[in-house]
């Protein structure tokens, strides 16, 4: 029995000794392949950054041109914005100059309006309103344009009230009823009141 022990014994350290050898070829076994797991791992890993930094560039670098193009399409606009504005500025300052022309000349337009109103008739009156018809053609195509304020309520705006008088008609209560002196536009703007003549 003794023998018996001894010969189980020495078998038994065999075991051992043959399951240690197994377990560390299994160790080594189990060791490449993680190994190699893990380099291919890291492989990927490093394909990832890779793939991330250029996508991160590019990100970057389309942030890059988008702030850039914002940019442009600002200065783009405020250099057209610019040049309309020195455009109005400009065409302003030529209405501007045109406009004390024109408030110089609607005098003379009165004096012939009363020359031809009290004019006989003849050549000479006709010589008259030609050159007054031609006159007047001129200045309208520079935008002047006379008020009709005759009939019309009385605006301050546009008008100038000379005097008042007891109306004829409740219709007629504030109304312009006669016009002494004409007044004028230039472009819209009124560059003359119109002296008026109201019924209250």
């Amino acid at each position: 029995m003794a023998k018996l022990l001894r010969v189980l014994s020495k078998y038994k350290n065999k075991a051992k000794s043959i399951l240690k050898m197994e377990n560390k070829e299994e160790l080594q076994t189990e060791e490449q392949v993680l190994t190699q797991e893990t380099d291919n791992v890291s492989e990927n890993i490093e394909a990832v950054i890779e793939e991330t930094v250029e996508i991160s560039e590019t990100e970057k670098l389309q942030g890059e041109i988008a702030e850039l193009k914002d940019k442009y399409l600002r200065l783009y606009s405020d250099f057209d914005n610019f040049r309309k504005r020195t455009a109005k500025e400009k065409l302003e300052m030529i209405q501007s100059a045109s406009e004390k022309v024109i408030v110089d000349v609607i005098p003379v337009i009165d004096d012939i309006e009363r020359a031809t109103a009290n004019a006989q008739e003849g050549e000479i009156s006709e010589g008259i309103q030609l050159i007054f018809n031609k006159l007047i053609n001129i200045l309208a195509a520079k935008g002047l344009k006379p008020m009709d304020a005759k009939g019309q309520v009385f605006n301050p705006d546009v008008h100038e009230a000379i005097t008042q008088f007891p109306a004829p008609t409740e219709e007629d209560k504030g109304k312009v009823f006669d016009v002494v002196e004409k007044g004028y536009y230039l472009n819209e703007k009124v560059i003359r009141f119109a002296k008026v003549v109201v019924a209250n």
